[in-house]
């Protein structure tokens, strides 16, 4: 494994300990798209099904272990927890508009005709824009909480530490997987402009809006 595949997964699971943390301490899920995680629920298990036929390491198995009782319990916590803190007038994305889409894309372009492989593809499209609920909720509402922010920051942060793992592993191993690289070129586009309000406003004490 390459220090950026590495510092990505710590990337993504920051991003993961950072909403939890954010939820649970506030006793709110105020500002955050229950959608957006209910799709990122929907990515890792259908990805992580592997889990189920094949052994690759003890790190591999905790790490996918502990993204899919993370995103339950984030997906727990919004919808039955604390429910009545939940924003469900601004989260209304309709995510049928994505989930259908990229469920047609996964069958039509694979690298194998097979069930695992299928949702192992849906999961890689579905998670370039399972984010797109909680931008949309964040332009509706003009404004996003600092702590929503590094958490968007650091997901964002693992997508493009993931690009260069790819562009690494091509150019030493030989390795390239072109469905992942456009999929996280995708992602990794989606999170532009929110980058640059991330430095620009942020990490100078400002609230961060997105425009409407």
């Amino acid at each position: 494994m390459n220090i950026f595949r590495l510092t990505g997964d710590l990337s993504h699971l920051a991003a993961i300990i950072i909403l939890l943390l954010k939820i649970w301490k506030t006793r709110s899920c105020a500002g955050i798209s229950g959608k957006s995680q209910i799709l990122f629920a929907f990515v890792f298990t259908t990805r992580y099904l592997d889990l189920l036929t094949a052994f690759i390491s003890f790190y591999n198995t905790t790490m996918k272990v502990i993204y899919i009782g993370c995103a339950y319990a984030t997906v727990y916590m919004i919808y039955m927890k604390f429910k009545a803190t939940y924003d469900g007038n601004h989260d209304t994305f309709r995510v049928e508009f994505l989930v259908v889409p990229v469920g047609g894309l996964a069958f039509l372009v694979n690298h194998d005709f097979s069930p695992l492989e299928i949702l192992w593809t849906f999961s890689i499209y579905l998670e370039s824009v399972a984010i797109l609920p909680q931008l949309f909720m964040i332009s509706k509402t003009g404004e996003a909480e600092t702590i929503t922010t590094h958490y968007l920051f650091f997901l964002g942060l693992y997508r493009a530490l993931y690009l260069i793992n790819w562009i690494w592993r091509f150019y030493f191993e030989g390795f390239f997987d072109m469905i992942a690289i456009v999929a996280g070129v995708v992602q990794t586009i989606l999170y532009c402009d929110f980058f640059y309000l991330y430095v620009t406003k942020v990490l100078k004490g400002k609230k961060l809006s997105l425009p409407a």
